[in-house]
């Protein structure tokens, strides 16, 4: 089985900008993150992002332009990703079992990839995140907001101020 790091990805991966951040000119890879991604990947982690992007059936942008962004980062960042999962839908439009707190991005990959649970973990920036994790039995890590106050989840195992922490803590634990 393999072990893997779940990473949302606005707030996390790149700068959130306070809207939905979809063209290339507004996607900006945060300080950090892909020496972290190549510190987990030398630990034998996979590395799969599990995103929101509602703003796809509000009809703001397309499955595209959110595969755009996905491919710059993959660049910026040598390709250190092995997947992409995105809940295109909004609560307010479709109810949808793909967009966190529920945790289907999260199992579908679980599937698709042989995943271990019990060593793995969910790095993400708000409640939502951790809840989708706690659900599948999922250790996290709670980045703080800096570019807008989102509430921090009682339920996260640890709470910090970037990816590179949160690296550290995962590769401190031992699994």
């Amino acid at each position: 089985m393999n072990k893997c790091i779940f990473l949302d990805r606005d707030g996390v991966l790149n700068r959130e900008r306070g809207t939905y951040v979809y063209r290339l000119d507004d996607f900006e890879v945060l300080e950090g993150v892909c020496e972290s991604l190549q510190q987990l990947k030398n630990a034998g982690y996979l590395l799969v992002v599990v995103t929101n992007q509602s703003g796809i059936s509000k009809g703001l942008y397309t499955r595209e332009d959110v595969k755009k962004c996905h491919e710059y980062l993959q660049k910026h960042c040598n390709n250190l990703l092995d997947d992409l999962f995105m809940g295109q839908y909004h609560p307010s439009i479709s109810a949808s079992l793909s967009r966190k707190p529920d945790s289907w991005m999260l199992e579908k990959a679980i599937g698709k990839y042989n995943i271990d649970v019990t060593q793995s973990w969910l790095v993400g920036d708000s409640p939502t995140d951790i809840e989708a994790a706690k659900k599948i039995q999922v250790k996290t890590v709670q980045i703080e907001s800096t570019f807008e106050h989102k509430p921090l989840s009682p339920l996260s195992d640890y709470t910090v101020n970037d990816l590179y922490q949160a690296t550290q803590i995962i590769l401190s634990s031992g699994n």
